[in-house]
Order: C-alpha cells, then structure tokens, then sequence
C-alpha cells in the first residue's frame, strides 16, 4: 500500500503544472455560479486549453451538463464530474503490455520522432522487466544518429541488459537481425530494438521500419511481436498527428508518453485515447527509472484535477 502511495504522490508531483492550470481554472469559473450557457462555454475552453481538443471537450462538458443545467454548482462538484469523465475516456486505454515467455525473446520495436524519449523509455522499462526477473538485450538500431547509441550504453549499465550495436550510419536492419540473432542465441526473454525518428522524411523511416520488420521475420516469423510508440508530451496536440502517421508506418500495439512533468499538457492523454484508443503502456512523469509509471487511468485522473488518491 505505501509503494503505491508513494507512486501516487510522485504522480501528482509529476503532473502539477497542468493540474494547477485546470483546477484554477474551474476554481475561477465555477465561484457561487450556475451551470449556465456562459459557465459550459467557459468550461469547455479551459479544456481545451489544457490539450484535451475541441471535440473531447464539448463531449466532456455536453456530459456534464446533462439533469444539472442552470443549478448551482460548486468546484468539487466539478471536479468530481470532470473525473469521472476523463476516467470513462482513459479506462478502456489501460493495457498493460503482455509479455508473452514462449516467443524467446519477445521482441519489442520502439519507434517515435527524435527527442521523445525513445531511448530512454527503453532503459527504463528494461531497468524494471530486469528487476521483474526477465533477461533483456537492446538493438541500437537507431544508427542515424551517434547519441541514440552512447545513450543505450549507459542505459545497459543502469539496468543489467546486454546490447547489441554497430558503427554510426551502419543499415538499421542489420544491426536489428544481428541483435535477434544474438539474443536467440543466448535465450534472452525480451529484445528492444531502438529505431530512428526522421518523421519529417515519412517515407524513408517507412521503408526503413519495413525492412527492418522483414529482416527480422527472416528469424523469427512472428517479430516483431509489439510496437511501442514514444510520444513526447509538450508536444500537445501534435502528438495525434505523430500517431497517426506512425500507425501508418509501423503495426503500432501501443503508446508510452513522456516529459508529462515538464509540460502543462497532461490533458494530450484524453485527446489520445478519445480519438486514436490505443493501449497506453506507460507514462513518463520524471527524469528518473522509477518515474515512469505503468499507466493507472484512475490514478492519473484523479491527479490531473487534483483529487485525493481516495477521493
């Protein structure tokens, strides 16, 4: 119980400055006033502005004015209604990402733009499915850029997982077929492979991720058996765009969004899971292994309009 108590309250820390922008703001619209015309209008731009988008905040708020138009209401009140709101968006996105231990290794392909973390998430969730007992390995496929594959090195230090890398500019896709060929040979449980985020040259990363998907069927015909999207949350809404595009690209199974603690931006979640309703794996509140989170739709509801855990 206090270890989740403890993950709770690094939560909250973690999604402050957007829980500060919407419950001030329902603070300040909602002082002694009515449900009214004026009151829902106001509502639904504080959502909106807090990266919820126009179409998930009308729906929001068309719900919470439904048996309650022109009474009283009060900011609990509110804030009650709002959660239960945003927790039926974000509950059916809850779904944790199932390692199946027959397929050896359980091959994860990790994708996103540059700068949204995908390395990082790697170490992370390698640093926890270690400490869960699991063997894993990482391919730095990601050779476009020198720094993706120093990071994955330091992250291997930090978690016990083995990797598997080349020079810089070295083809993607045979650094990922050597990094399966090795940890099939070793019998690793899981294998990452980290992969480039050129989005703005969609048809390259695109030829580039299908080959890497082919080569790797060469060993394995059912790899690579998830995909995990990294989305970078100050992005705000345009992280819809970097999901649609990316399922377009790649077999996406699944999102981790990150830096939710250095953006007021938290709201990009509902957006996401209104919209797209991909399962939502993980979530990143801080800069350290423990702080990204499995994602908990009722936990990460009640922190963002600033509920008590028991609330």
């Amino acid at each position: 119980m206090s270890e989740n108590k403890g993950l709770f309250a690094r939560l909250r820390e973690g999604l402050t400055r957007s829980t500060s922008r919407l419950t001030g703001g329902v603070d300040a619209i909602f002082t002694k006033r009515k449900l009214d015309d004026e009151t829902l209008e106001e509502l639904e731009d504080l959502l909106i502005t807090a990266d919820l988008g126009p179409t998930t905040a009308a729906k929001i708020t068309a719900r919470i004015a439904e048996g309650r138009f022109d009474k009283e209401i009060e900011p609990g009140e509110i804030k009650a209604l709002l959660a239960a709101e945003i927790e039926s968006i974000l509950s059916p996105c809850q779904r944790p990402l199932q390692i199946d231990g027959e397929a050896q290794p359980y091959t994860i392909l990790v994708v996103g733009v540059n700068g949204g973390g995908k390395t990082t998430t790697i170490g992370k969730l390698a640093a926890r499915l270690t400490d869960m007992g699991w063997r894993c390995m990482m391919g730095a496929a990601d050779t476009f850029r020198a720094a993706a594959i120093e990071q994955l090195e330091v992250w291997t230090g930090r978690s016990g997982a083995r990797i598997v890398k080349d020079k810089p500019g070295t083809d993607p896709a045979s650094v990922a077929y050597k990094a399966l060929a090795e940890a099939q040979e070793m019998g690793a449980d899981i294998l990452f492979i980290d992969t480039a985020g050129r989005l703005q040259n969609k048809n390259e990363l695109m030829a580039e991720l299908a080959k890497i998907t082919r080569v790797l069927k060469k060993l394995d015909e059912n790899a690579p058996q998830a995909t995990i999207l990294v989305l970078d949350a100050t992005t705000g809404q345009n992280a819809i765009g970097q999901v649609e595009a990316f399922r377009e690209i790649a077999n996406v199974t699944g999102l981790v969004v990150t830096k939710l603690d250095g953006s007021a931006r938290a709201g990009i979640l509902v957006a996401i899971a209104d919209k797209i309703k991909l399962p939502i794996y993980a979530i990143g509140v801080g800069e350290g292994i423990d702080d990204l989170q499995l994602f908990d739709a009722r936990d990460y509801t009640r922190a963002l309009v600033g509920l008590d855990e028991t609330a």
